[in-house]
């Protein structure tokens, strides 16, 4: 049986809640007055599976060191968004500085056509067809901070099963709730009263004397 050392020394490794990628090292130098200072500055990207995705740049001594801070600050620049039938909703457009980005949806099938910095982030984002490209600066960081601030315009969508479903449950509604008849409408029924009694009453109705007209008086 396999000792566990964790529980001797009360250490316990934690699940990592982000998955992490390295974008980029590179050597910095500062100068000071007592003369050069070399430097490594890492650039992570860090995902996870529900759509989050961030960016985060760290400097140290030490490589291993450096990318501890970009990790710890790539947790605080996090950006989440949704994707619809694995491509995004709408078209966006995101610029950092001088760096511009477009990303258009793609049909199923066409896969991600994109270079770089602007690859890598879209790759992680669990996006399997879309189209993206960079305009101005050539930065892989400025690229990728531009590229986030695309994702992060993206607006959610409601799925296409909702809305079909609404559809039918209005459809059902309006079967069921069938519009009432109206009321016939009642002719009216002229009654005539016979010959015979009309001759009656104008005979016994006495007739009206001619009145003589006035002369008129000579002016």
């Amino acid at each position: 049986m396999k000792r566990d050392d964790s529980k001797k020394w009360g250490f316990k490794e934690a699940n990592k809640e982000f998955k992490e990628e390295l974008l980029r090292i590179d050597r910095v130098t500062r100068v000071t007055a007592w003369g050069r200072q070399l430097r490594f500055r890492a650039s992570v990207i860090i995902w996870d599976n529900n759509w989050t995705v961030g960016l985060g740049i760290g400097k140290a001594w030490e490589v291993v060191v450096a990318i501890e801070k970009a990790v710890r600050d790539a947790k605080k620049n996090l950006v989440k968004f949704k994707i619809v039938e694995g491509t995004i909703a709408h078209n966006v457009t995101g610029d950092f500085k001088s760096a511009s980005v477009m990303i258009h949806p793609a049909s199923a099938g066409t896969g991600i056509i994109a270079w770089g910095a602007v690859r890598k982030i879209i790759s992680v984002s669990w996006i399997k067809d879309i189209l993206a490209k960079r305009y101005g600066c050539t930065n892989p960081i400025t690229n990728a901070r531009a590229t986030l601030k695309a994702l992060q315009m993206l607006k959610a969508v409601e799925p296409k099963f909702i809305k079909a479903t609404t559809v039918a449950a209005e459809s059902a509604v309006e079967e069921v709730i069938a519009p009432t008849p109206a009321a016939p409408v009642q002719e009216e029924v002229s009654v005539e009263a016979p010959k015979e009694e009309v001759t009656q009453i104008a005979e016994k109705a006495p007739a009206k004397r001619a009145t003589a007209a006035k002369p008129k008086k000579a002016k």
